[in-house]
């Protein structure tokens, strides 16, 4: 933020998306950038607290309110203390194949 960097907690983190060049760090109230692409930073997360549901997008699994699925059959993920819905891809539904 300006010249300085804010430091956030992985268990801040509500989802991290792709953004060109960077990736958007998500928590409940804020929105941060890290220069670092989301396929450098997805082998530093711990795979049983993020999950990748999208190309683009990457949540922490304790963070998913509900998952709903529409009348196309597509996933939607719905995250506590963030108002958007994400898409969860094809590729990554077997994540939710008890549900």
């Amino acid at each position: 933020m300006g010249n300085s960097i804010r430091m956030v907690t992985a268990a801040d983190v509500v989802y991290f998306e792709a953004a060109d060049k960077y990736v958007r760090v998500l928590t409940e109230g804020h929105e941060y950038l890290i220069r670092t692409p989301l396929r450098e930073l997805l082998p530093q997360l711990d795979a049983q607290q993020f999950w990748q549901v999208h190309r683009g997008a990457v949540v922490r699994a304790d963070a998913i309110d509900s998952v709903t699925r529409d009348e196309a059959g597509k996933l939607h993920l719905a995250l506590r203390g963030r108002p958007e819905k994400l898409p969860v891809s094809r590729l990554y539904a077997h994540l939710f194949k008890a549900l």
